[in-house]
Order: C-alpha cells, then sequence, then structure tokens
C-alpha cells in the first residue's frame, strides 16, 4: 500500500511540475499558425515561436539537439552532442539572441548551415544516404532531407534504454544529461514530433529520474510503464503459452516482443454473447446508460472472435455499430433499426477485403516496378503539394509492403497490408500536421482513423491545386550526368519525371504518360551507349520535348 501511495505522488508531482513547463510550449504552439514564415523543420517552429530570448538562451542547445537528432537518425548520442557544438561554434545569428528578430535569423542560419554541414562530410552523406540532396539548391535540399525522414525504423535497433539503476548512477554522476538523451532518444525515433512536445517530454523524464533516483524503491518508481508486461509474463498459462519466448527476454525486447506476437490460437466461443449486441430488446437502454463500457464490451466480444481481422477493420465495425446505436437509439422502434448490424459488420469487412484483394491483383499484374509508377500517378494527383521527392519516397513505402505482404496466404495478406497502411498513412498524416498537404488529406487525416485507408484510396485529383507553369526543359533532365547513373538513380529520375508530368496534367491519360516515360529510357538506353552521348541526348531529345509539349498544353 505504501509503495502505491508513493507512486501515486510521485506521479502528482511529475505532472504538477511538467504542467507548468507545458503550458508555457502550449503559447508557443497556438503562435505557430499565426506565423507568416513557413519552414518544414521542428527548430524553426520552435524558434521563431517562443518569444523569450532568455527561454532561447537557455534551451538554444537542446533545440539544436532535437534538429540533427531527427534528421540524422542512424547517428550516436556522441556524434549528434559533437555536430550541435560545432554547429553553435559556427552560427554568428545564434551567438546573440538580443533583438525580436534573433531567433528567426538564428533558425534560418542554423538550418542552411547544418544542411552544408552534412553535404560537406561525405563518410556523414553515405552512411545517412543523402547523396541526391546534396545536389540541389537549398529549398529544394531541405525537402530532399525531409523526405529522408524514417519514423517506422526498428524500435530495437535504436531505442536502449538503461537499467534504472544505471540512470540513477549517470544522474548522480553527472555522465550526460538525462533530459538531453532522453530528447536525442525520442527525436530520432519520432523524426516528425513538433520540438516543443519533446522538449516537454524530455523535462517530464528528467524530472521523473530525479525524484525516482532519491527513493529507497528506484526501480520500481521508474518502471511503472512495464508493469503490464510484468503481469502478462506472470500470467502466461492464463493468459498465452506463446508470450514465453517474449517473457525470457530482456526490456525494453520484452513489450516490443510481446506487442508484435502474432495472435494467440482463437477459442471456441460461443456467438450468443455477440448477438446480444444486435438483438437485445434492451441495447439503447444499456447504451444511453453506460455508453463507454457498453461499447467496450462489444468491441471486446467482437475482437476476440475475430482475430483474422486486422486492427483498423475491427475498429470499423466499431465505428459502424457506434454510429448505428447513435442512430437508431432517437427512433421509436430501435430494434428494427440496430437488428441490421450484423450485416453491416460482414459488409464493411467484406469491402475492406475487396480493397486488398484489388490492390494486390493490381501488383501482381503490373509487376513491382510498374505498381510503384502507378502509385506515383495516383498520389501525385492526390496530394500534388508534395515534392516529387516526397511521393517518390512515400510511394516506395506503399510499393514495398505490397511486395511484402501480397505473396502471403489471403489472412495473412489481409492483416500485413492494412497494418502496412496504418503505419505509412500515420506518417504521411504527421506530415500533413507538421506543414498541411491539402483538404482532402486533412479529411482523411482528420475525420476517422478508423477509415483512413479507405477515405486515402477513394481520394480524386486536388482540382483545387495550381501548379507553377514549367517548360518542358524544367522537367525533363537530359543532361549526360544520367549516363553515369545507376539503376536504382535511373529508376528514381523516371518516377521524378513521372511525378512532375502528372502535377502539370493530372487529367492526362496513363498511356500519354507511359509514352513519355517509355521514351525517356528508351532515349537514355540508345544515347548513353553513342559516341557522343551529350550530342545524342540534345538532338534526339527533340522529338521528346515535342511529346512533352503536347501533353502540357493538352
Amino acid at each position: 500500500m505504501k509503495a502505491i501511495k508513493l507512486l501515486s505522488f510521485l506521479v502528482f508531482f511529475s505532472y504538477i511540475k511538467c504542467q507548468t513547463l507545458q503550458t508555457s510550449l502550449l503559447h508557443a504552439v497556438l503562435e505557430a499558425g499565426k506565423s507568416k514564415v513557413k519552414m518544414s523543420a521542428n527548430v524553426v517552429s520552435v524558434m521563431q515561436n517562443i518569444k523569450s530570448q532568455n527561454y532561447l538562451k537557455e534551451n538554444l542547445r537542446d533545440i539544436t539537439s532535437i534538429m540533427v537528432a531527427q534528421f540524422l537518425q542512424k547517428s550516436t548520442y556522441e556524434e549528434v552532442q559533437t555536430i550541435v557544438t560545432e554547429l553553435l561554434d559556427t552560427v554568428e545569428q545564434c551567438k546573440s539572441l538580443k533583438s525580436p528578430e534573433s531567433p528567426l535569423e538564428c533558425a534560418h542560419q542554423l538550418m542552411t548551415t547544418f544542411l552544408e554541414y552534412i553535404c560537406s562530410n561525405q563518410g556523414m552523406v553515405e552512411k545517412h544516404m543523402f547523396t541526391d540532396c546534396c545536389t540541389t539548391n537549398n529549398t529544394e535540399r531541405l525537402e530532399c532531407f525531409l523526405s529522408y525522414k524514417k519514423d517506422d525504423m526498428d524500435y530495437r535497433e535504436i531505442f536502449q534504454i538503461p537499467k534504472p539503476e544505471q540512470i540513477c548512477e549517470m544522474d548522480k554522476e553527472n555522465q550526460m544529461s538525462m533530459k538531453a538523451w532522453y530528447g536525442y532518444e525520442i527525436s530520432r525515433r519520432h523524426p516528425f514530433l513538433y520540438g516543443p512536445t519533446i522538449l516537454t517530454m524530455s523535462a517530464c523524464y528528467e524530472t521523473a529520474v530525479q525524484t525516482c533516483c532519491q527513493e529507497e524503491n528506484k526501480t520500481e518508481c521508474l518502471q511503472i510503464k512495464s508493469q503490464l508486461m510484468n503481469y502478462t509474463c506472470s500470467k502466461q498459462v492464463t493468459l498465452s503459452s506463446k508470450t514465453t519466448q517474449c517473457c525470457e527476454q530482456p526490456e525494453p525486447f520484452r513489450g516490443e516482443c510481446i506487442i508484435n506476437l502474432e495472435n494467440d490460437d482463437k477459442p471456441n466461443l460461443s456467438p450468443l454473447p455477440l448477438r446480444r449486441f444486435t438483438e437485445d430488446q434492451s441495447v439503447c437502454k444499456q447504451f444511453t446508460g453506460k455508453q463507454d463500457s457498453f461499447l467496450e464490451e462489444f468491441l471486446y466480444e467482437y475482437s476476440r472472435r475475430h482475430s483474422e481481422l486486422a486492427v483498423p477493420v475491427i475498429l470499423r465495425v466499431d465505428t459502424i455499430y457506434r454510429n448505428l446505436l447513435g442512430k437508431c437509439c432517437t427512433l421509436e422502434n430501435p430494434w428494427e433499426c440496430y437488428s441490421r448490424g450484423n450485416e453491416m459488420f460482414q459488409r464493411v469487412v467484406r469491402e475492406s477485403r475487396d480493397r486488398v484483394k484489388n490492390h494486390c491483383g493490381l501488383h501482381e499484374k503490373l509487376g513491382a516496378s510498374n505498381f510503384h509508377d502507378r502509385l506515383i500517378v495516383l498520389y501525385t494527383k492526390k496530394a500534388p503539394q508534395l515534392s516529387v521527392q516526397e511521393l517518390v519516397v512515400f510511394t516506395k513505402k506503399m510499393a514495398d509492403a505490397a511486395t511484402k505482404c501480397c505473396p502471403l496466404r489471403e489472412e495473412q495478406q489481409f492483416i500485413c497490408v492494412e497494418d502496412s497502411a496504418k503505419l505509412i498513412l500515420g506518417a504521411l498524416c504527421r506530415r500533413h500536421e507538421a506543414e498541411p498537404i491539402n483538404a482532402g488529406v486533412g479529411h482523411c487525416c482528420d475525420h476517422s482513423y478508423a477509415f483512413r485507408k479507405p477515405c486515402f484510396d477513394d481520394l480524386q485529383v486536388d482540382g483545387a491545386y495550381l501548379s507553377p507553369s514549367l517548360s518542358c526543359d524544367q522537367v525533363i533532365n537530359l543532361k549526360e550526368d544520367l549516363c553515369k547513373a545507376q539503376e536504382e538513380e535511373l529508376q528514381i529520375a523516371k518516377q521524378k519525371l513521372l511525378s512532375s508530368l502528372v502535377k502539370q496534367n493530372p487529367y492526362a491519360t496513363e498511356m500519354q504518360f507511359q509514352s513519355i516515360i517509355v521514351d525517356f529510357l528508351h532515349l537514355i538506353g540508345m544515347c548513353c551507349h553513342a559516341e557522343k552521348s551529350e550530342k545524342c541526348l540534345q538532338e534526339e531529345g527533340s522529338k521528346l520535348m515535342k511529346k512533352c509539349q503536347s501533353l502540357l498544353e493538352d
């Protein structure tokens, strides 16, 4: 009992201290929407929206560390801190923060210097695969670097949590700032997370460490989050024998292993408890009396009987049922209305399966490369505001997921595609949250988490988008350096061209796009084997330019 009271007090104490910091940072978040200057980087958002120069002086190093760790996710803590020191020593605008304009000037100069710093370090460029970014100008360079951020990196590879005793020892010996270390780990694991949020989390973690390390039971205090996993492992026989392999692993791998564990064998359950949610005459009485408890019970009973369904699909059924009762329970004869529930559940599952079947059928028909091209066309139409680099990287994740999921047997294929889409579209929505893309994307991201994938599937051309008018010379690159490109680089060049063409004329037919792409690849193949390749590209390329111009004027 003492331990419970102590932990409750510690949570309350940390909450009060963290609330103070969160309040000050909330003002920064609210001010973000009022700014006229836009730049897709956390460091700029933080600096230009927090008014106090004193605050910046105190937190500049942490803010810069967040920026570096979010871009260079493979770098160690020590490497990040070294880069931060060198950057702050170099950028003159950040050495003195006296005028109201100083934070913004510091932010822009810091970002520019940081990108130049990376591109001047060949080892760093190769390690993080930024070669193509460093050949672009400042604006395109930043967009390119942003597109390489990965928020789906392997958890075990990058998030190492010391044992509680080690944490307290490190804090006692002041080996490193707990706030800076935790901020570093969170930043590289969540490269799109808003800077003030990371600062808040880091400060709260530091508070918890400083408080817990003064207590006798340091381990219990610092391991509140692992209590559920410990309970699961202590009840293996009752809950699931499949957890044994996970429970033998040390933290933090144990928790990650349990989360990713395949479903337990389906129990032989009676359908009666589930039927009562659509057949019982007292459904509305239960729903209006204790709505949350009633719906949680439905979700529990439905989920355990449908382990073959992906989480997003189960949430769709849950959403359908919630909306159904909200409508039916206002009618004179609600039973007639909600008794159709089971039919509606089956329909939403069937429609979800059909979407996955069509997706994988198209992948099989087109092959991996052409399937990726089709995704580029579709998503350039849906979100033309994204840079061509972002569109190529985003659609590659979708294409790779299809290559991984579609060969699986039907049940696994269904779950794999749905779960992959959940993560990939989640990353797109975080990108939209950081810098709004368009109204259609915003609707799909915000309206319903459960129906996010169907919403994006059905999203059409963004008719409100006006593409900057470009000539074919600006759209098609016919430089001799294409002849030195590796196969993968040539594919990327082709895909960027495809995306650029779609942006210029989203209503052109797929045959028109493919005709130009085929001619482009043929031209590269022919001229790169010619004696004078650049002359060949210019002379033979005129035909391709005419075809391109015809498409742009169509």
